[in-house]
């Protein structure tokens, strides 16, 4: 879905989780198509595919081994949070299932916001902050490590095709 690149992708569930494969593979597919999302920007499209090769893959992992994929590209993720590394989307399942506490009433909507967020590092965009008091969050801004001021908000791009967006942060 989208009119720029079409990236293919597949999404996976770690083995042994209790999640419905074909329900997250849902999940992520309405996020990844929403009109809000990263497609807005005319350059992205994606197709979730079942196999055959791929641009990238969302996987859905505990903890630990979130923790050991992203390790090995020097990311330390603590068993808390997500990351994008090569053409890993690793989500983790402790974010998935439960959110932060500032979305914790809205898990769904948490879970747009680590595919939009991890797959926005995917497709080459970084880290932003708040762009000013009581506007939207970025959904590149790393919302779980507070909201600076910003109101919450999952998606790349507003209603009117606009992105979301604030300053650069390392």
């Amino acid at each position: 879905m989208g009119s720029g690149k079409t990236l293919r992708y597949r999404v996976e569930v770690e083995d042994g989780l209790e999640l419905s494969a074909k329900d997250v593979a849902e999940q992520v597919e309405r996020i990844l198509a929403d009109p809000r999302g990263w497609t807005a920007d005319g350059k992205s499209a994606f197709q979730r595919v079942s196999g055959g090769a791929t641009d990238f893959v969302v996987k859905v992992a505990t903890p630990g081994t979130v923790d050991a994929v992203c390790g090995q590209y020097g990311l330390n993720t603590r068993g808390e949070v997500n990351c994008n590394v090569s053409k890993n989307v690793m989500v983790n399942l402790k974010r998935w299932e439960l959110a932060t506490p500032v979305y914790a009433e809205d898990v769904t909507a948490y879970r747009a916001l680590i595919i939009n967020h991890e797959v926005g590092h995917f497709l080459g965009h970084g880290h932003v902050g708040c762009p000013g008091k009581g506007r939207p969050a970025p959904a590149m801004m790393q919302q779980i490590k507070g909201m600076n001021g910003c109101v919450p908000n999952v998606w790349p791009y507003d209603e009117k095709g606009r992105l979301i967006t604030g300053p650069s942060v390392p």
